[in-house]
């Protein structure tokens, strides 16, 4: 199905995923909106896509873990932009350590991002889909959100909630013919991964972000009648 003329909502638009997905939707003429906390970096992405493809572009600036700056922000973009058709929660923080290791205020901060964030930008979204019954949400989780590890609780049980708030949202939503997803990503090749201390390969040994918005153009293109409620994405060579 053509994605042209569509209106997409990415958040942590300013590198990494978020900027790859916003790259290939606008390449299939989506009008896309662009939503991190960098000003500077949102420019760029948007200078990018500008003078390479003929859509309409806007950015706003927010925390996601703000609901206020949520909810400004949202409203910003579809006054430029219009209705959101395309939400994809791309958001997110990670940080390691024991549980006793961790800053209590570090543990809450990954969950408010990661979770609440989704929930927030989600909710702001969703009446316009449900009126006009039409949409599709995608919200970026991880292997992380299906097991657990030592050192990574914070960042395993935002995204277990991820997981969870998708399948009840999918329940809720599939009646307004909205489809809602779960991408569950391997270690992508990001500046968030080598950030954070993971171990990054080369291209030919490490998912990079034009893969994971390869999948998901791919599972908006489906034909209405059809959607995945989860898909995983890991590399098919790993070190």
């Amino acid at each position: 199905m053509s994605l042209q003329g569509q209106v997409a909502l990415i958040t942590g638009a300013g590198k990494g995923i978020g900027k790859a997905v916003a790259k290939r939707l606008a390449a299939e003429g989506v009008h896309v909106g662009l939503l991190a906390r960098t000003e500077g970096d949102l420019k760029a992405v948007q200078s990018e896509i500008s003078g390479s493809h003929d859509v309409r572009t806007a950015y706003a600036t927010a925390d996601v873990s703000s609901r206020s700056d949520v909810e400004a922000a949202v409203a910003k973009l579809k006054q430029e932009l219009g209705p959101v058709d395309i939400l994809i929660n791309n958001a997110g923080i990670a940080a390691f350590g024991s549980v006793m290791e961790m800053d209590p205020e570090e543990w809450e901060r990954i969950v408010r991002v990661n979770l609440f964030g989704t929930y927030y930008v989600t909710r702001a979204v969703l009446p316009d889909m449900m009126e006009r019954k039409k949409g599709a949400i995608i919200n970026v989780s991880s292997t992380a959100g299906l097991r657990g590890s030592a050192t990574t609780s914070a960042y395993s049980a935002s995204k277990f909630a991820v997981q969870g708030f998708t399948e009840s949202l999918m329940q809720e939503a599939r009646k307004f013919n909205i489809r809602v997803t779960a991408l569950t990503l391997s270690t992508v090749n990001t500046e968030l991964a080598a950030n954070v201390g993971l171990k990054i390969g080369d291209e030919d040994r490490m998912l990079q972000p034009e893969d994971v918005a390869e999948l998901v153009h791919g599972m908006l293109s489906l034909h209405p009648r059809a959607f995945i409620n989860q898909a995983g994405l890991w590399t098919t060579n790993p070190q």
